[in-house]
């Protein structure tokens, strides 16, 4: 069974999201028969490379509040992933464009370490001082990941390398209908939206397992908590976005 999941770096319920993923599948008797591939999607693709910004200020003038405010929206968010065990700063950290992160995905893709490095970059986006936006740093996460340097520095220099896989992603994500992420989809039959509680992610291998005959995509549970094309990532239980 294959497991696809459009995600974007910028998206912290997709950190989180992929964490409560994780724990479903953990506990999935076919666990070692389920292809997990992370799929592209920008929440913010009209940015120029290079123009990023602090979280906590785009925050405030997105949704015109006070900067007090904004970090009260994250402190939520901050709950909630240290509640799955991750680590999640909420000063100091950037916001920019992520296609060349989807990019560098699609060559560790193909070098059978997407998940290694998608981990690496979560981590250093959310949990370290360590920018995303910064090639350099993008370059040592590759590294870091097990992939070999100078492909990694080939990748990044040209515009060009897996644009299209970025590209075709975000095509079949307008397709399905996602139009904010995490957007789980699994055997191309079931579609979970939102970084759900671990327990709806393992009902739903467990459904998407014993039902396999199924054609069309069929949601599965409530809409979770999502990142839209907008920016805007909801907060649990107070009706606010982040």
């Amino acid at each position: 069974m294959r497991v696809e999941i459009w995600s974007d770096i910028a998206c912290p319920w997709c950190y989180i999201g992929k964490a409560r993923f994780e724990k479903g599948l953990a506990g999935f008797a076919h666990r070692d028969e389920v292809e997990v591939v992370h799929r592209s999607f920008e929440l913010d693709p009209g940015r120029a490379k290079g123009d990023t910004e602090q979280v906590i200020d785009m925050l405030a003038q997105k949704y015109g509040r006070t900067p007090e405010e904004a970090r009260g929206m994250e402190a939520n968010v901050a709950a909630n992933a240290q509640a799955e065990g991750l680590g999640y700063r909420t000063e100091g950290r950037d916001h920019g464009n992520t296609f060349d992160i989807h990019r560098l995905l699609h060559f560790a893709k193909a070098r059978g370490r997407q998940d290694e490095l998608l981990s690496l970059a979560y981590r250093a986006n959310f949990a370290e001082e360590r920018s995303v936006f910064d090639d350099s740093v993008l370059a040592d996460l590759g590294v870091e990941a097990g992939l070999d340097a100078e492909e990694v520095r080939a990748v990044l220099a040209d515009p060009e390398a897996y644009a299209d896989d970025v590209r075709a992603d975000e095509r079949e994500a307008a397709e399905f209908g996602a139009n904010a992420v995490p957007f789980f989809v699994l055997d191309r039959r079931y579609g979970i939206s939102g970084g759900q509680p671990s327990e709806v992610f393992a009902q739903a291998l467990e459904q998407a397992w014993k039902d396999r005959e199924v054609s069309a995509l069929v949601p599965l549970g409530e809409d979770g908590v999502v990142c839209d094309t907008d920016g805007a990532c909801e907060v649990p239980g107070s009706g606010a976005q982040v």
